[in-house]
């Protein structure tokens, strides 16, 4: 923009110098003309009291000395056809001067002024006189050379002023676009200092208060989130009361065991909802082998309830990838549910993860009815559910690099393939 705004500058300055200097140039040029034949006209019109009174010799040694002063040649035609000073042939201004016409002409030799002189006993004189091209063009080509560098002079000077007033604008929209960025990149603090003319000003103030906005908003969300998880405590206490009431031990520790992982997860939202997460804080990271088969683990139970083939191909960890802990167990369980919730009892599945080059990848894979593509939409729900489980597993890999792949597998069932970026590859490790 910076650059636009100096070439429109330019264009203008130098449309405007041309409309102003080839006029002036061409004036220049003849008021030089001008002064050249009247001071030629006036050396020969000194002549006029001669050539009217005078003999011819006195004639010829006037017009040799004005010859040789003004470094012009001048003629004298006589009545008689007599040619005195420089020799020449008639020419058609000489012609029309000897029936007592003055003029100027313009010749092959430059400028040709002839003056008739009456009053001659024996008829009407001539006097004859060339202005050459090099008198009538002196001083012009300097003057033109001023009339340049003074053009070249006024566009850079122009061009300077229309830097400097584009800067004026350029440097506040870049720092509304800097700022944008940043606002964009989750840096809720970044302000713009209101500068330039005054829509911009308004602009970045009206920046400034979105910002300041989001950030109410943010935070009212954040609260919002934490107190509705705050009151499922509640439930859960009395949950795990009644639990721990069972007369079944058996039944008693797996209930139990699933109220504490329904609470760590609680817990872990509340704590996810007050965490003030910035653009430079690196990702935890966990290994993943040891999150994806504690979790294979816990779906087990509920697979041989139903009747359902677990076929798991885990590799041996550990391995590291950038997404934390809380949020790949929660992603496992989002596609593992959805298994249980899509297809019908006794459905065999498949859990296999292994690193694929840079990344590692959890593939989740039924034999059921498979499901539509734009399923991965947030809400989105052909059974009645939610529609948030494939959300929650894409914005998982999503955060960490990586990506979330939906396809039909080769026996018709949906597969699911959670592609995770390792933590290698951003220089980190799993936590311990």
């Amino acid at each position: 923009m910076r650059a636009r705004l100096a070439l429109l500058a330019a264009a203008v300055s130098v449309l405007t110098l041309v409309a102003f200097l080839v006029p002036l140039a061409l004036l220049v040029r003849a008021v030089a003309e001008d002064r050249a034949t009247v001071r030629a006209t006036a050396d020969a019109q000194s002549l006029v009291p001669v050539v009217g009174t005078a003999d011819p010799v006195t004639i010829r040694l006037t017009v040799e000395q004005l010859a040789a002063e003004s470094g012009r040649p001048v003629s004298v035609f006589l009545p008689d056809g007599t040619v005195l000073g420089t020799p020449v042939p008639r020419t058609p201004a000489v012609a029309l001067a000897a029936r007592g016409q003055s003029l100027t002409a313009e010749s092959a030799e430059g400028r040709e002024v002839v003056i008739a002189v009456q009053g001659r006993p024996d008829g009407t004189g001539v006097i004859r006189t060339v202005v050459p091209g090099d008198e009538l063009t002196a001083g012009v080509s300097r003057a033109w050379l001023v009339l340049a560098l003074l053009g070249v002079l006024l566009v850079v000077i122009g061009l300077v002023v229309a830097d400097r007033l584009a800067r004026s604008l350029v440097r506040p929209i870049s720092e509304l676009s800097t700022v944008s960025h940043r606002l964009a990149n989750a840096e809720l603090d970044a302000r713009v200092a209101p500068a330039g003319p005054a829509e911009l000003r308004e602009v970045a103030g009206a920046l400034n208060h979105l910002a300041g906005r989001i950030q109410e908003l943010l935070a009212q969300e954040r609260e919002e989130v934490a107190d509705l998880s705050h009151r499922l405590r509640t439930p859960l206490t009395a949950l795990r009361l009644e639990a721990e009431s069972l007369r079944d031990p058996q039944d008693a520790a797996r209930i139990t065991t699933a109220v504490d992982g329904l609470e760590r997860a609680v817990t872990g939202l509340i704590r996810q909802a007050r965490r003030q997460r910035t653009s430079t804080t690196a990702p935890a990271g966990c290994d993943a082998a040891a999150v994806v088969a504690d979790r294979v683990a816990f779906w087990s139970v509920l697979a041989e309830d139903t009747g359902r083939v677990v076929h798991c191909d885990l590799a041996a960890g550990p391995l590291a990838v950038t997404v934390p802990a809380d949020d790949l167990a929660a992603a496992v369980d989002a596609l593992l549910g959805n298994v249980f919730a899509h297809t019908p009892d006794g459905t065999p599945f498949t859990v296999r993860l292994a690193r694929q080059g840079e990344q590692v990848v959890l593939t989740v894979a039924d034999e059921g009815p498979g499901m539509p593509a734009d399923t991965v939409r947030r809400g989105a729900s052909l059974a009645g559910s939610t529609g948030l489980g494939l959300d929650i597993a894409r914005r998982a890999a999503e955060a960490g690099g990586g990506r979330l792949e939906l396809r039909t597998g080769p026996g018709g069932g949906a597969e699911v393939l959670l592609r995770l970026a390792s933590t290698a590859d951003h220089g980190g490790g799993v936590p311990s």
